[in-house]
C-alpha cells in the first residue's frame, strides 16, 4: 500500500514540474512592440512661373585681333638691331624688327640707277632738236637725279610721237626694273606694322635667312577677338555690336566687358553651331587664354528654374500631394550647369526642392515646417 502511494505521489510531483516550467516560461516572453512606420521630412518650395531671362555660357580661345606672321621675302644674313628680336620684346609702329645684310643688293641698285640715269641723259640731245617742248621736263628730271635717294617718278609725255621714242629708248623698261629692285631692297627690313609685342621668334642675328622662311609672330596686345561656339536658337538674341560679358573662369572676380563684332555665316555641320566673335581689351588679357562668354538672350515667359540634380530621369522631377512623392514630367527650355529651365509647371504645384535619398513614387513624406 505504501508503495502504491509513493508511485503516485511521484508522478504527481513530476507532472506538477512539467507544468509549472512551462508556465513559467510563457510568462517570460516579451509582446512584439507595433511596427512603426518612418516617414521622411522633406523641403519643398511652391511653384510660382515669372519671366525669366536666359543666359548662355560658352568657353572660347583669345585670339589677337591683329597678328602678323613674320616671313623673310629675300635671303641674306641676319644682322643685330636696336632690340633683341625674342619673345616678349614691345615694338613701337614703324620700329626695326628684322635687319637682313643687304650690300650686295644695295650695290646692284645703285648700279641699275646708274643706267637709267646714264639712259635718260643720252636722249637730251635727241630731244633739243627733235622734242624742244619736251627737253625741258626731262632735262629738270636728270638735273634732279638722286643715286642715293628713291627714284622720281618719270616726266608724262605730252605727245604720241614724244612717247613712242621715249618706248624706244628702252627707258620704261629700265625705270621699271630699277624700281622693282628698290621696293626689294626695301625687304631687307621688316618693320613693325604696328605697336606690338613679339610673342615667337624663330631667328637670331647671325642666321642666314632664306626667302619664304618664317622669322616669327608679332601681335597687338590692346585688343583681343575671343571666338565662341553658340547654339542656333541663340542667334537672334545676337546681333553686331551687342555687349557680352566676359570671364576668366581659373581667376575669381576677373571679368571684362565684350562686344560682338561677327557672326560668322555659316553652320557647323558636325556640332550645328555658329562662330561668333566678341571684341574684348584689358591688361590681364594674354592670346592663348580660355575665356567664358555669357551671353544674354531672350526672356522666357512663365517659367521656372529649378535645380538640375534634382532631375529623375532627365525630365521628370518629385512633387508632393497628400504627403506622397508623385513624379510629374516637365519641358526644359534652357540648360545651365547648375539648373534647367521648365515652362510647364502650373503655379502652386509643390515640388522638392532638396534631394531625397532613395526617394520613390508613392513614397510617405513629412513637409518640413519651422513652425
Amino acid at each position: 500500500m505504501k508503495r502504491q502511494i509513493s508511485i503516485v505521489a511521484g508522478i504527481l510531483i513530476i507532472l506538477g514540474g512539467f507544468f509549472g516550467s512551462r508556465m513559467i516560461i510563457d510568462s517570460k516572453k516579451d509582446e512584439k512592440p507595433p511596427v512603426q512606420k518612418n516617414v521622411t521630412t522633406v523641403f519643398t518650395q511652391k511653384v510660382k512661373g515669372s519671366n525669366i531671362g536666359v543666359s548662355v555660357i560658352e568657353n572660347g580661345r583669345l585670339i589677337a585681333k591683329r597678328k602678323a606672321d613674320l616671313y623673310a621675302e629675300v635671303q641674306g644674313v641676319m644682322e643685330s638691331s636696336k632690340k633683341a628680336f625674342k619673345a616678349g620684346i614691345k615694338y613701337s609702329e614703324g620700329e626695326t624688327l628684322v635687319n637682313i645684310r643687304s650690300n650686295d643688293a644695295y650695290v646692284s641698285l645703285l648700279a641699275q640707277k646708274s643706267v637709267l640715269q646714264n639712259l635718260v641723259t643720252s636722249i637730251l640731245p635727241d630731244l633739243r632738236l627733235d622734242y624742244p617742248e619736251a627737253y625741258k621736263k626731262w632735262n629738270a628730271y636728270v638735273s634732279n637725279f638722286d643715286i642715293s635717294a628713291p627714284i622720281a617718278k618719270l616726266p608724262e609725255t605730252t605727245s604720241e610721237k614724244e612717247k613712242y621714242f621715249i618706248t624706244g629708248k628702252n627707258i620704261y623698261t629700265t625705270y621699271y626694273n630699277t624700281k622693282n629692285l628698290e621696293i626689294l631692297q626695301g625687304k631687307y627690313k621688316i618693320r613693325a606694322p604696328y605697336s606690338g609685342v613679339l610673342t615667337e621668334t624663330l631667328v637670331n642675328p647671325g642666321t642666314v635667312i632664306r626667302p619664304g622662311q618664317k622669322l616669327g609672330e608679332f601681335i597687338d596686345p590692346s585688343l583681343y577677338e575671343l571666338e565662341v561656339a553658340v547654339s542656333q536658337s541663340v542667334l537672334p538674341s545676337l546681333s553686331i555690336g551687342k555687349k557680352v560679358k566676359v570671364n576668366n573662369p581659373n581667376v575669381n572676380n576677373q571679368n571684362w566687358t565684350g562686344q560682338v563684332s561677327r557672326i560668322n555665316g555659316k553652320v557647323d555641320a558636325t556640332t550645328q553651331t555658329v562662330q561668333v566673335y566678341i571684341d574684348v581689351s584689358g591688361k590681364e588679357l594674354k592670346e592663348g587664354v580660355y575665356l567664358e562668354a555669357e551671353i544674354s538672350g531672350e526672356e522666357i515667359q512663365d517659367a521656372v528654374e529649378i535645380d538640375r540634380k534634382l532631375l529623375v530621369e532627365g525630365d521628370k522631377i518629385y512633387a508632393i500631394q497628400n504627403n506622397q512623392l508623385y513624379l510629374i514630367p516637365v519641358v526644359i527650355v534652357h540648360k545651365t550647369n547648375k539648373s534647367v529651365i521648365v515652362n510647364n509647371l502650373k503655379d502652386g504645384t509643390e515640388i522638392l526642392s532638396r534631394i531625397v535619398p532613395g526617394a520613390f513614387e508613392g513614397m510617405e513624406v513629412k513637409v518640413y515646417s519651422e513652425n
